[in-house]
């Protein structure tokens, strides 16, 4: 089903899961903050377990041990790469390994992919949704286009269910499409007509892939170009090469994140997220020297 937006198609999967029975969500912090509204919105009880762990990498064991604790009624929250904010990512390895836990655990997967093709590629970045889906019988999917098509403020996103029977299908979809009456009707067409005609024709297509390469490509130059910044106080900027997407979230103090903003005009989120495609050759080093500046302060 079409939805306005990733956020969007996040809305109705939990909206969807809660008619299914969902009643408790487990989800990886740092996260997303907008996951923890809408689950609260509607009204399910939030579990959490770390995200990163202290090597920077993603930490496997903590989403071993929430699934330990969970239940099969429960919803699992994944991101499907480009971890927002942290950057950070499951390995094909990892997700080697969660797929099928997923599957013997009974849980329902939700597996948010809201930035495919601007990660490690279109196909690498959807290893872990394919790998899910080909475990578990049952998964929910939330899709966006905003990023990667550059249609952000036209809202393209989709909501997928996969079941077990076509009964169970048609009650999804059916219970999908009354959620949806009651929150926006129908979402805005435009962008979503512009991705229709683009997929549709191969030369499109392959232009559009063409440009999101070089958009990756960029954002893989910002990242090894901070990473080989080193050591800056006590931020190792390496591990900035090493993760994927739009974000990374730098160990700032709130003091040092309002210093770098009135010392030397940069702005980030008071959490320390940075957002990697903001920067550029014409200040990247610029924001080094800053970084620097208030980090050995």
């Amino acid at each position: 089903m079409q939805a306005p937006g990733g956020t969007g198609a996040v809305r109705l999967a939990i909206e969807v899961a809660k008619r299914a029975g969902v009643k408790r969500v487990w989800m990886g912090t740092p996260s997303w903050p907008n996951h923890a509204q809408i689950v609260a919105a509607a009204g399910l009880e939030l579990k959490t377990f770390k995200h990163t762990a202290a090597d920077g990498t993603a930490d496997l064991a903590a989403l071993k041990a929430a699934l330990e604790e969970a239940e099969a009624s429960d919803l699992v929250l994944l991101h499907g790469c480009c971890h927002n904010p942290t950057g950070v990512d499951y390995t094909p390895a990892q997700w080697d390994e969660i797929a099928p836990l997923l599957a013997a655990k009974g849980v329902l997967p939700l597996i948010d992919l809201a930035y495919q093709g601007l990660g490690e590629g279109m196909e690498a970045d959807a290893y872990g949704l394919r790998k899910v889906l080909a475990h578990v019988p049952e998964a929910l999917v939330a899709y966006s286009c905003d990023k990667n098509f550059g249609l952000y403020r036209d809202r393209v996103g989709a909501f997928y269910a996969v079941t077990a029977d076509k009964d169970a299908l048609a009650k999804a979809m059916s219970n999908g499409a009354t959620i949806a009456r009651a929150s926006w009707s129908m979402p805005p067409d435009h962008g979503a007509a512009a991705v229709r005609l683009i997929l549709a024709d191969p030369d499109l297509t392959a232009l559009w892939l063409a440009e999101l390469d070089e958009m990756r490509d960029r954002m893989r130059w910002v990242r090894d170009t901070l990473a080989a910044a080193g050591q800056v106080g006590p931020i190792a900027m390496s591990v900035l090469g090493t993760q994927n997407g739009l974000f990374s979230m730098l160990p700032l103090s709130s003091e040092q994140i309002l210093a770098i903003r009135e010392r030397h005009g940069v702005y980030m989120a008071g959490t320390g997220r940075i957002n990697i495609a903001g920067l550029t050759t014409g200040n990247i080093e610029r924001f080094i020297e800053a970084l620097r500046d208030v980090a050995t302060a």
